[in-house]
């Protein structure tokens, strides 16, 4: 979808679902096209061959001008479209940035584990396309 932001989520996490839940909730003016990567309609082709397994692994986002996002940084972007980019501003500081992000990639490398859910490998089995 051209002219906004892709924002693509774990649909199958209680965390990422509250989280993107309470971002459509705020995104008044629709910029955001939420896309749950566990939808059967999921097709890596429409979101720049992000496969599941790499959507998985850290979190994506698609800039309307086809830039890819990971990580944090795709959270930050999400909440500055919806007027909340305050929240996101130790991100911005030099000395902080790096480890937030570090803090997040462990969270990224775990969050199965953490919100006790099968591991990758089983989860793609299942849910894979290729």
């Amino acid at each position: 979808m051209k002219d906004k932001f892709n924002f693509l989520f774990d649909g199958g996490c209680p965390l990422c679902v509250r989280e993107t839940n309470f971002l459509k909730k705020k995104d008044l003016l629709n910029r955001i096209n939420f896309v749950d990567i566990n939808d059967d309609g999921y097709k890596p082709s429409m979101y720049r061959d992000i496969s599941y397994s790499e959507a998985m692994s850290n979190l994506h986002g698609i800039s309307e001008n086809g830039v890819i996002i990971k990580g944090l940084d795709v959270l930050a972007y999400a909440y500055e479209l919806i007027g909340l980019g305050w929240i996101y501003y130790p991100l911005k500081i030099k000395i902080l940035a790096p480890v937030l992000k570090i803090f997040y990639q462990y969270w990224a490398k775990n969050r199965l584990k953490i919100t006790g859910r099968s591991n990758i490998e089983k989860l793609c089995t299942s849910e894979c396309k290729q």
